[in-house]
């Protein structure tokens, strides 16, 4: 994959993460707060102060996830994102962190 196309996929997957999470603080009892700045999304959790911190790492051509649970790796396998360590896929797993520091719920998909 060229930097450029790998760029345009994490942008379009952080495009969607937030897109999804606001609709989420829109119509449920998530109250969570996005803030986008470059390759950085930052996901507040206005409850409980807590972040999710997701940013794109062009040189390794990976997503990078910082949440209360740890730090995770994830590179592209066809338009999915798979963590390097685990094989769980993005969505899924952010699913489990944003429910966990979100105190509620949450199912995250992937647009496509």
């Amino acid at each position: 994959m060229t930097e450029s196309e790998f760029l345009k996929q994490a942008e379009a997957t952080l495009n969607q993460i937030e897109a999804t999470l606001e609709a989420l603080a829109d119509t449920s009892e998530l109250d969570v707060e996005c803030t986008r700045s470059g390759n950085v999304l930052e996901i507040e959790f206005i409850d409980n102060g807590t972040k999710i911190i997701v940013n794109s790492q062009a040189p390794m051509q990976e997503l990078w996830v910082a949440a209360k649970s740890g730090g995770f790796h994830f590179k592209t396998q066809g338009r999915r994102w798979i963590n390097t360590r685990e094989g769980t896929e993005l969505f899924a797993a952010l699913s489990q962190m944003v429910s966990q520091q979100g105190g509620i719920d949450v199912t995250l998909h992937d647009a496509e």
